[in-house]
């Protein structure tokens, strides 16, 4: 059975379906910040070393294969379906579906329920943050109701400490948010002086931080009790399992496109800079507020991803 094909005119290898017996893979970034992407969105970040500096948690050994990445849903509040654009992890049949690992970067898009959802991924050259651009199209007759919600799950930053000392990092776990900027700050006050961050472009109807008011009870990824409700709590999490989530709500009339860009990053201060003030606990965040400002404006990312593309001709 195909699954793929090289597109030699675009230098992308396109694939077809998303079902491949094992996940087919990219990489993202090429000087600082790195990301491994499957056809599905499935994979892991980091910060120049994939052990110390691992920005979301992946398991090597998961059933199904795969589960864990950079997930969006999307929702359609009329009747409360719910599906993921990558196919996983709700793995939706999905109409039209196309994944294109390209140069830095990898595409994703796909139809369903008269709704075309595009995501495209990528590392502006120079920076050590992630794209996630997102644009949704009603290719229906009638006004649509959705609701959409992003999804990662933060690693402590040592992957390995992550994956073994469990009753040290049920306890450290700490995140703030501000505005659309989800903050993962934990062990900054004790002994770091970087952080990273998840931005969404648009104003947000709630948000998660814990992963478990995320999922609900006895629930995975699949099946998340926040997207089947429409409904988050806005939770804080200090300890457990830290998680990113927006939640956004918008309506699109016949024909409409809604554009959304999400940012995920790693930002370190200066050490005599780590704080807002002196004997302030509250993290300076002067050096990256001007970075997730200029980048969540869609012409900066379209400018980036030409940068990007001349990067490696």
């Amino acid at each position: 059975m195909q699954f793929g094909h090289f597109d030699d005119s675009d230098r992308e290898y396109v694939i077809s379906q998303p079902d491949t017996p094992l996940p087919w893979i990219n990489y993202l970034g090429a000087e600082d910040y790195f990301g491994l992407i499957s056809n599905t969105g499935g994979g892991y970040s980091f910060y120049q070393d994939a052990r110390l500096r691992r920005l979301t948690r992946y398991r090597y050994n998961n059933v199904p294969t795969d589960m864990g990445g950079r997930y969006l849903y999307l929702r359609d509040n009329a009747d409360g379906q719910f599906w993921s654009p990558t196919w996983m992890p709700t793995k939706n049949p999905l109409e039209d579906y196309s994944c294109r690992h390209g140069l830095g970067y990898t595409k994703i898009g796909s139809t369903y329920n008269g709704i075309r959802a595009d995501l495209r991924f990528f590392v502006p050259p120079g920076e050590t943050f992630e794209i996630w651009d997102v644009t949704i199209k009603n290719l229906m007759d009638e006004d649509r109701q959705l609701s959409a919600f992003s999804s990662v799950e933060f690693c402590l930053w040592d992957a390995y400490d992550d994956a073994t000392n469990f009753q040290r990092n049920l306890n450290i776990g700490e995140l703030e948010v501000q505005g659309s900027v989800i903050y993962h700050k934990t062990e900054y006050r004790e002994r770091r002086n970087h952080f990273a961050y998840f931005a969404c472009s648009e104003p947000l109807a709630g948000f998660e931080t814990q992963r478990e008011a995320f999922l609900g009870s006895y629930r995975g990824y699949q099946n998340p009790q926040a997207v089947e409700w429409d409904v988050t709590t806005n939770s804080l999490t200090v300890g457990w399992a830290p998680v990113g989530v927006h939640h956004l709500r918008f309506s699109l009339a016949t024909g409409e496109t809604r554009r959304v860009i999400f940012l995920l990053g790693y930002f370190e201060n200066p050490v005599d800079q780590k704080f807002t003030s002196p004997g302030s606990q509250k993290i300076n965040k002067a050096g990256v507020e001007p970075i997730i400002d200029k980048y969540l404006n869609p012409h900066a990312v379209d400018k980036a991803f030409e940068d990007l593309k001349q990067y490696w001709q």
